[in-house]
């Protein structure tokens, strides 16, 4: 991983703030080149600061939110207003708050097939195959991203855009992006913060682990390698020049 890839800040109120300009950065140009700018939303505490940002900080003067477009790189399979619902986080932080052209929700409260074969049409629909411009992703203790978590099923599809996929240590199903539908990406962005992910970051960026074990090690969008914001926590185990502060 070069290191150009990977910017370093000292707590998450400072990754927050670079992310969401980022972010609008990322939007401005795709709406430029475009008319539009479609963003699959991550879920997670990270994220959440980010989106809490984005609505203070670009409000309706500061970003051309008509022309955004909102998609969800997975969910949990409860219903939209349930506290696990990474669609109710998003919308508490974010999507409430500022003028969206669309929001795409992945329906968690249906059946996982028929939610995933219900979303996959719809990203079908939009774009014809899915050419997302931005995926914002995290990552969990154990290397997942998205809902891809190791060794499980969604990871050996090929041929999908969205599939349920279940968790067996978690006893859980989950709806997620599939790796092509997030390496079609233009863009993708990790947002990493807390020491509790600091093993898995440098395993992923660093380690000789195979990418089953860290799905994270997936991600490899097709123009660009990902983009990593982390924090001075999250980013503690990585060599001195992954280090090295944004």
């Amino acid at each position: 991983m070069s290191p150009s890839n990977v910017r370093v800040f000292e707590n998450p109120q400072e990754l927050a703030a670079a992310s969401a300009k980022a972010f609008a950065k990322e939007a401005a140009r795709s709406i430029r080149g475009s008319g539009r700018f479609a963003v699959a939303l991550a879920g997670g505490s990270t994220p959440e600061r980010t989106y809490e940002v984005l609505a203070t900080e670009y409000g309706e003067e500061g970003l051309a939110w008509s022309k955004v477009h909102v998609f969800f790189g997975d969910e949990r399979c409860v219903p939209p207003d349930h506290e696990d619902s990474n669609y109710r986080m998003a919308r508490r932080a974010l999507l409430s708050r500022v003028p969206v052209g669309s929001i795409h929700r992945m329906r968690g409260e249906l059946s996982p097939h028929e939610a995933a074969v219900l979303y996959e049409e719809e990203l079908t629909a939009f774009f014809g195959p899915p050419r997302l411009d931005l995926v914002l992703l995290g990552i969990g203790e154990d290397g997942h991203t998205a809902s891809l978590f190791p060794r499980t099923p969604a990871l050996e599809v090929a041929d999908r855009w969205v599939v349920e996929n279940l968790v067996e240590r978690l006893e859980t199903v989950r709806l997620t992006l599939t790796v092509p539908a997030i390496n079609a990406a233009r863009k993708a962005t990790f947002l990493v913060a807390g020491k509790g992910k600091a093993k898995a970051l440098r395993e992923i960026l660093e380690g000789d682990a195979g990418p089953r074990d860290y799905p994270a090690k997936l991600i490899r969008p097709l123009e660009n390698g990902p983009e990593w914001f982390v924090d001075e926590a999250a980013a503690a185990l990585l060599e001195r020049s992954l280090r090295e502060r944004a």
